[in-house]
């Protein structure tokens, strides 16, 4: 009981960290505020805030595992005679479809991105996570299909995956950071979803088709 408790603890202290920090740099600039900034508002210690969060850049992108795991989890969870691409595009047109903040389809993506583009470390980390995002799948279709470690398919078509997932969350922080209307950027991303899978091969889409248990 204790030990849970300690654990909710941390967990809330985490997040009342982050979430002040996420306040500070959207309305300061992520390169003015310091960790000391964060420690002061958040009435922790400096140490306390390296405990939770090792970099700045951590403090800024503190839903970032989420985001790492998330095309890997769609393909593990995709249904019986459906494909890994299939499983990524439904998934997507579900969360564009619902005017999902997941997706950037939210109110304010543009105040977020500003910070972004404004910090040449948080540009450097959201390449990493990007890449990482690739990675992960990567081995992900490895290990669901028992491919070799010398087949390049599951590299090739993590590459394909990544760019439809890249495209879409790139389309939509460009329209948000434009201010256009969230309801009418999912329209139109809904068409691009459409374009693109028209661009992708047979291979692509019947690769790594879950069979019946």
């Amino acid at each position: 009981m204790a030990e849970g408790l300690r654990e909710r603890k941390k967990r809330e202290t985490r997040q009342r960290i982050s979430d002040i920090a996420t306040g500070l740099f959207l309305e300061r600039g992520f390169v003015t505020v310091t960790i000391a900034d964060v420690a002061e508002a958040a009435d922790v210690s400096v140490n306390t805030v390296y405990n939770y969060f090792p970099a700045k850049e951590d403090l800024f992108f503190d839903r970032s595992e989420g985001v790492v795991d998330r095309l890997s989890r769609w393909v593990r969870a995709r249904d019986v005679g459906e494909s890994a691409a299939a499983a990524v595009l439904r998934e997507l047109r579900d969360e564009v479809e619902a005017v999902s903040p997941r997706v950037g389809l939210i109110e304010g993506y543009d105040r977020f991105m500003k910070v972004i583009h404004e910090a040449p470390p948080l540009r450097s980390r959201l390449w990493a996570i990007q890449q990482e995002v690739q990675d992960k799948l990567k081995a992900t279709l490895r290990e669901e299909t028992g491919a070799a470690d010398d087949d390049p398919m599951p590299t090739l078509i993590a590459g394909q995956l990544n760019w439809l997932h890249q495209t879409v969350m790139g389309t939509i922080a460009r329209a948000m950071v434009a201010g256009r209307d969230r309801d009418e950027v999912s329209r139109e991303t809904l068409v691009l979803l459409d374009e693109m899978e028209g661009l992708l091969s047979e291979k692509v889409l019947n690769y790594a088709v879950r069979g019946a248990p």
